[in-house]
């Protein structure tokens, strides 16, 4: 028997045995957070007749009131969910070791719940970074992401609630798949945009407090895009020639990174439209594989069955920060939210302070040479 299924019956039977336990955990446990909607069902039946004071749930009821108390949750939980029978009541009294240890239960109970509910939410971002990838949009993705920090706040408040310990030794780092590649459609754009960098420094003027490196995904280009940045810093000319020495001291040709053909053929090649125009589409991009990466980083968190609750909590709100570290500058950028309907929650000052502490600093400075 799964661990999970004996955790339930075993809530459950300590209920049914002491209706008192109720009192112990229904501040924190709640009927969505079973696995088994028959479990479910019967622990709502129960909520309901504790709270309204049925005498079997009393303290002293005797052998026949408590009788009755099982029969009517069970009478109460067959209104909403098939399959649940009196017999079943006496697997789930077997089940329980001891009545006093409701709260032990419930917590594995509400554990389980937890991982279920982060592995949903971050299954959902996934798809819908993958659903705005193609239709070339962003409200799905920060939908999503809504939903995901709102789910984690509320799963932090019922862990807290519930009296359950704090982690203390630090978590396994999660195994995270592979990135998919980006589209072609987002090399072009990158490529165009560089072009046209090179060629009109009042556009990278422009771009340049709202684009990183890591926003570009084609291979060297988020390094070239450094070197213009290096060079715009030191109130230096721009060009091909300064741009390919920029390039040099950096090291990027002697590993292979960028050759003087390349950055000939992105600045022959930059596109007649606007920088800014080609910047928000880069940018968003940028915000989508993050948001990707984010999802996968926590469904891989939240299907590790060593990961305790309050790990995977903090794991998965930390691994938000760079998502939100995106779209603030997109957010600068477009002067906009992307999706009035359903922007980006704001954090606490104080919290996201200590989340952006885990986050790794941008870079400003020129690349160390060897």
């Amino acid at each position: 028997m799964r661990p999970l299924v004996r955790a339930e019956q075993a809530v459950l039977g300590a209920a049914l045995i002491d209706p008192g336990q109720l009192a112990r955990i229904s501040g924190w446990l709640k009927p969505a957070h079973f696995h088994r909607p028959i479990h479910a069902a019967l622990y709502d039946a129960m909520l309901k007749l504790h709270r309204a004071n049925h005498p079997g749930s009393l303290p002293g009821a005797g052998p026949e009131v408590s009788l009755t108390w099982v029969n009517e949750a069970v009478a109460e939980a067959q209104n909403h969910v098939r399959g649940l029978t009196p017999m079943y009541t006496h697997t789930l009294a077997n089940a329980c070791p001891r009545p006093a240890h409701a709260p032990a239960y419930g917590r594995m109970v509400l554990e389980a719940a937890t991982q279920r509910e982060v592995t949903k939410h971050a299954v959902r971002l996934r798809q819908a970074a993958r659903t705005d990838a193609l239709h070339g949009g962003l409200a799905h993705t920060l939908g999503r992401v809504e939903e995901l920090t709102r789910a984690l706040d509320a799963l932090g408040r019922s862990w807290n609630d519930g009296g359950l310990p704090r982690a203390t030794v630090p978590p396994t780092p999660a195994v995270v798949p592979p990135a998919q590649s980006a589209s072609e459609e987002q090399i072009t754009n990158e490529r165009l945009l560089l072009g046209s960098l090179i060629e009109n420094r009042v556009s990278l003027e422009a771009l340049t407090d709202s684009l990183r490196e890591d926003d570009f995904a084609g291979p060297g280009h988020g390094q070239l895009f450094d070197c213009l940045r290096e060079l715009r810093h030191r109130d230096e000319p721009i060009d091909s020639v300064t741009v390919l020495w920029e390039a040099q001291r950096q090291g990027l040709l002697a590993d292979g990174t960028l050759t003087g053909d390349r950055i000939e053929d992105i600045r022959t090649n930059a596109g007649a439209g606007s920088a800014e125009y080609l910047g928000e589409r880069v940018l968003r991009a940028s915000v989508l594989r993050v948001a990707a990466s984010a999802a996968r980083t926590i469904h891989a968190l939240s299907v590790d069955e060593a990961m305790a609750p309050g790990h995977l909590i903090e794991q998965a709100n930390r691994a938000l920060v760079p998502l939100h570290t995106v779209h603030e500058r997109w957010r600068r950028l477009t002067g906009r939210s992307p999706s009035a309907r359903s922007p980006l929650p704001h954090r606490a000052p104080g919290r996201t302070a200590r989340l952006a502490e885990m986050a790794v600093p941008e870079r400003s400075t020129v690349r160390s040479r060897t």
